[in-house]
């Protein structure tokens, strides 16, 4: 899948606009394909690598804190979301990635997108 990562914390420079694999799926996960991700503050502050003796991220990271997509698959343990459902989140710190063609979101972190 296409994302935008690091291999490295820096300034932009070290940004990479190149191919992943797709997210695992475990259980209590749902995969979304990401429509929309918001560019936040906190995104150049983990790429500069200010937060990493309290969020230690591993090497290469997907960069994102915020989606809106649609759900593509479901874990085995998931009852609120279904495949299509429109969806927004804001994924726990350790996982996050949104800067990427889809992303895995523990189902608790997800809420349905409103209709209006």
């Amino acid at each position: 899948m296409k994302a935008y990562f690091i291999n490295r914390y820096g300034k932009s420079d070290v940004l990479i606009s190149g191919d992943r694999p797709e997210p695992v799926l475990h259980d209590d996960d749902v995969l979304v394909q990401i429509h929309a991700a918001g560019v936040n503050p906190v995104d150049n502050k983990i790429r500069d690598g200010e937060f990493k003796l309290l969020l230690p991220y591993k090497m290469p990271l997907i960069l994102g804190c915020d989606l809106a997509g649609v759900v593509v698959r479901v874990g085995a343990r998931v009852r609120r979301f279904k495949v299509g459902d429109e969806v927004y989140a804001r994924p726990d710190d350790d996982r996050i990635g949104t800067f990427a063609e889809f992303i895995a979101v523990k189902e608790e972190s997800l809420a349905l997108k409103r209709s209006t």
